[in-house]
This record gives structure tokens, sequence and C-alpha cells, in this order.
């Protein structure tokens, strides 16, 4: 496994795992009992949902262990003219004629939808260490890749506004 992660991650993802363990767990494990006391098990949906809460939540809190035990810490310090992981970057795509604001994050936050970029996608690769005015080239397969121009870059530090993946 061993992702990179940053501290800001890692304190994210261990305050989730309390969490679980100490709030959602005991309460799920109530709703179980409860539901199991309803009766015949086999026509129960209130206990195989109970079942299955129980199930996803034991799977999230393995999953977290798992990140916070392989990762490797990454700093989210870069030069202060290049880009860098929490920067905000001003892009130009000059094939559609627009220009978009992007995040370069860690994988584990990432949502392209509100602008959050993993910086091991292609278009993250190709932006991360990058200057105002440089043209990249994003290559996304063998056969397809893009061009464009960063107009402004903006250095903002992990203020922890960017969630992580639920999976």
């Amino acid at each position: 496994m061993n992702d990179e992660l940053t501290r800001e991650d890692i304190r994210k993802m261990q305050a989730e795992l309390d969490d679980r363990r100490l709030r959602l767990h005991p309460e799920i494990l109530e709703e179980v009992k409860r539901t199991r006391a309803f009766g015949d098990l086999s026509e129960n949906y209130e206990y195989k949902a109970a079942k299955q809460a129980q199930r996803q939540n034991m799977s999230r809190m393995r999953y977290l262990e798992g990140m916070i035990k392989t990762a490797r810490v990454i700093s989210d310090r870069s030069g202060a003219d290049e880009v860098g992981l929490f920067d905000k970057v001003e892009i130009y795509m000059p094939e559609d004629d627009e220009t978009e604001i992007i995040q370069v994050v860690t994988t584990v936050r990432c949502d392209p939808r509100k602008g959050l970029i993993s910086k091991e996608s292609p278009f993250g690769k190709a932006v991360l260490g990058k200057k105002v005015g440089d043209h990249i080239t994003v290559h996304v397969s063998d056969t397809y890749s893009y061009e464009a121009v960063i107009r402004t870059i903006t250095k903002t530090k992990d203020d922890g506004s960017a969630p992580l993946l639920s999976y």
C-alpha cells in the first residue's frame, strides 16, 4: 500500500476511526441487539439492515487502520513559485478555450467535480512542480493527451476542508 499522505490526512483518518470506534460501533451493536429481539431473523429486515451497517462500519475501520499503519508521510511544502500540494492553480485549456481553478490534493481527498485533483492522476502529475506560464501536456492514455497552461498559482495550506473519500 504505502499511500503518500500528509499529517492532516492521517489526523482526519484517525479522528474518523476514533469516532467509529467510540460512538458509532456501540450504537450499531445496540441496534443489532434491539432488532434481534423482534423475532424470526430470516424475515427481520431491521436486523439485516443493522448487521449490514455493522459490516460496513467494521470494513471502514479496517480500511482506515490499514491506511494509517502503512502511510508514508509527505510534506505539503513546495517552492514559492511552483505548484505544490493544496495550492490553488488557475489553468487555461486552449483546446476548450476555458479556464479552471483546481487544487492538487492527496488521493484520499480528491473530488474532481469540486476541482480537487489527485496528485497521482495524470493531471496532478503534470501540474505539480510547474510554474506560472508553463505549458503542460497531460497524458491521459497512450492515444490521448491534451495541453494546458498555468495562469496563476495561489499558495495555500491544507486547512482540512477537503473531506476524506468514503472509499
